[in-house]
């Protein structure tokens, strides 16, 4: 069962937007340390219930709030979601010590095959 591990907000002004989601809600805000402007969220302690994500700046046509879902085959979901009407909408990438990912469209998501469950 695909269960949500991820979510990433889309901005149009990302230091507005790490400042306010820290005073309104005490999240930890970190830059990544990738090429792209993403900042890393923390919404509690580990072993917590409840999910991190991220803020980045908002692209065309993508949506205010993405979901990415973890799956245990990331090919194997693609077939599954284009059998159920969706579409993959971005190549394939390996996000280095993370996993192979990838954007997907029926409501837009993202799904992920973490490190290691290959």
């Amino acid at each position: 069962m695909g269960r949500v591990v991820h979510f990433e907000i889309s901005v149009d002004d990302t230091k507005r937007a790490v400042a306010f989601y820290k005073k309104a809600f005490g999240w930890k805000i970190d830059k990544w340390g990738g090429e792209m402007e993403y900042y890393l969220v923390q919404t509690g302690e580990k072993g917590q219930p409840g999910i991190d994500g991220a803020i980045m700046p908002r692209e065309k046509d993508f949506p205010p709030t993405t979901n990415t879902i973890a799956v245990d085959d990331l090919d194997a979901a693609i077939k599954k979601i284009k059998a159920a009407g969706g579409k993959q909408v971005t190549d394939k990438t390996e996000i280095p010590k993370i996993g192979w990912f990838c954007y997907c469209l029926d409501n837009r998501f993202g799904i992920l095959q973490p490190t290691g469950m290959m």
